[in-house]
């Protein structure tokens, strides 16, 4: 066996010499640091809150929207109800009348609807369009081929939606005349 030089036993590294122990520099930003820790712990939390109940807001905004939305329809609707009311409670009504009374009550119904925004889509003449039309059947005339000769059915739109589209007869053309025949002068 060879001898080997007796080798120095390492321990631990001691600190530097010109290190010093924590002192108050160093305890005064810890405690600076912990209190910027609390404060933006306690933001978080508040704008985690304030985010949860503007949800939660929002969320039964939106219920009671829901719930509520037919109230500006509803409400002018009321003397149409009304006016019919009366009219069925009048004993010794004569056909005038009742006349009178169904085209007051139209009336209301008409400002009602207006007012909620709904407009009856009536295209007699109008060339046909199926956006807005549904075409029931087809009829000779002296109309160019696809307009509106009849409208069996108005059609309604909700602002710019078409909410049911109105019922017609749609122009075929001129009729032609049968073969053999001179058709007709113009």
């Amino acid at each position: 066996m060879t001898d080997t030089p007796d080798r120095p036993t390492q321990t631990a590294e001691a600190p530097p010499e010109n290190a010093t122990a924590p002192g108050p520099d160093l305890e005064a930003r810890l405690a600076e640091a912990q209190a910027e820790i609390a404060r933006l712990k306690d933001e978080f939390l508040r704008a985690k809150a304030e985010t949860e109940n503007v949800r939660r807001r929002a969320v039964e905004d939106v219920a009671k929207a829901h719930r509520f939305s037919l109230e500006g329809f509803a409400t002018p609707l009321l003397p149409v109800r009304d006016s019919l009311e009366a009219a069925l409670a009048v004993e010794n009504a004569t056909l005038e009348s009742l006349r009178e009374g169904v085209e007051i009550t139209g009336r209301q119904l008409g400002a009602a609807f207006e007012k909620a925004g709904l407009a009856p889509v009536d295209p007699a003449g109008e060339r046909f369009d199926p956006n807005f039309h549904q075409a029931i059947s087809q009829a000779e005339s002296d109309q160019p081929a696809q307009t509106v000769v009849a409208v069996l059915q108005k059609g309604y739109r909700l602002h710019e939606r078409v909410i049911r589209p109105a019922l017609v007869v749609v122009s075929t053309g001129r009729p032609t005349a049968p073969a053999g025949e001179a058709a007709p002068a113009a």
